[in-house]
Formats: C-alpha cells, sequence, structure tokens
C-alpha cells in the first residue's frame, strides 16, 4: 500500500482533456473521487472505473482526487492519472516509460 506524499495536479480543461487534482486522504478514507463531466450521464461509469482501476494498479491507499473531465479518452485519463500520481511522489519516473 502506498501513500500519497503530496498534493498534485495534472491536465487542462482544454477539450478532449482532463484536469486531475490528487491530495493525500483522511487515514482509512480509501478512494474519494469527486468527478464532474461534460459526458457524464454516458460515460461517467467508465470514467469512474478507467481511475479507480489506474489507482488500485499503483497500490494507492487513502487518496481524495478530483477530476474535471471535458470528454478524454480513457488513455488521455490513464495517462493524467499516472502523471498526477508521479508528481505527488507515488511512482517514479522510470514506472511511466
Amino acid at each position: 500500500m502506498v501513500q500519497l506524499l503530496r498534493p498534485a495536479q495534472a491536465g487542462t480543461l482544454e477539450s478532449n482533456d482532463i484536469m486531475i487534482t490528487v491530495a493525500p486522504g483522511e487515514a482509512g478514507s480509501g478512494m474519494v473521487l469527486e468527478l464532474d463531466s461534460i459526458v457524464m450521464p454516458q460515460y461517467g461509469a467508465a470514467i469512474r472505473q478507467t481511475i479507480a482501476e489506474t489507482v488500485a494498479k499503483q497500490s494507492v491507499v487513502d487518496i481524495y482526487i478530483k477530476a474535471v473531465d471535458r470528454g478524454a479518452l480513457d488513455c488521455t485519463i490513464r495517462a493524467r492519472l499516472l502523471a498526477v500520481l508521479a508528481r505527488a511522489g507515488v511512482i517514479g519516473e522510470e514506472a511511466l516509460v
């Protein structure tokens, strides 16, 4: 289990992108996700699943995530999430290659 070291942000609010902000969560809170998306009715569940799976693969616990989606594809969501986790000190840059 990996703990988040510091708050971080990645992405933009441009069309077809997603801005993801992370912060350490309270002990025992697990993953808390606040999602705002222009395609929430159609893809909200898929976006939540992509974020949850990516966080789980990195073994991150007790994390607060705010995601503002503007129609990003799954690959973009994963890339932005891995970037923000690296900036937060969770994964090393060598894992991103």
